[in-house]
């Protein structure tokens, strides 16, 4: 309920600019939101709600996110180039649509951008596997306060708070 809440808030030119990707990908749509929709149910399974705070859970979320909707476009776009920028120009949009204060969007933008790059070592792996790997990723996930910390951690998962 509170995406759809959240997507009444959107402005009309938001909306459109959401609906016109659609049209112009239409067999992506399906399995994004099939990623998607994943994504929130293993999160809500592994953290409960905890996942929509600023912390190490939704770190796991955004980068688990972006993996899962590479993985289930490549069937449609065959190849790893054109998933990733899929799955980039879709989780960035979410960010540009429903956008947070300058650090909590850095956050969320870096992990996608992790979750892309750990797609690639993990694009056969099994969805247990994935999710064991980036359990792993989290011990090593990086505390920040401003968003110029994000530059030195590209290979680290980051959060805010706690």
């Amino acid at each position: 309920m509170k995406i759809l809440s959240r997507i009444w808030e959107l402005k009309f030119s938001k909306l459109w600019r959401l609906a016109w990707i659609g049209v112009k990908n239409p067999f992506l749509v399906m399995p994004t939101n099939q990623a998607t929709l994943h994504t929130m149910q293993i999160c809500d399974r592994i953290y409960g709600h905890t996942h929509h705070g600023d912390n190490k859970a939704n770190a796991f979320r955004h980068a688990l996110w972006n993996i899962l909707i590479a993985k289930r476009v490549l069937k449609i776009v065959k190849t790893d180039e054109k998933a990733l920028q899929w799955s980039d120009k879709i989780t960035t949009l979410h960010e540009t649509l429903m956008p947070n204060p300058p650090l909590e969007m850095e956050m969320d933008l870096h992990n996608n951008m992790m979750g892309r790059k750990l797609y690639l070592e993990l694009q056969d792996a099994s969805e247990e596997k994935i999710i064991e790997f980036l359990k792993v990723k989290l011990e090593e996930a990086v505390q920040i306060k401003t968003v110029e910390e994000t530059e030195n951690l590209k290979d680290f998962l980051v959060f805010i708070e706690e």
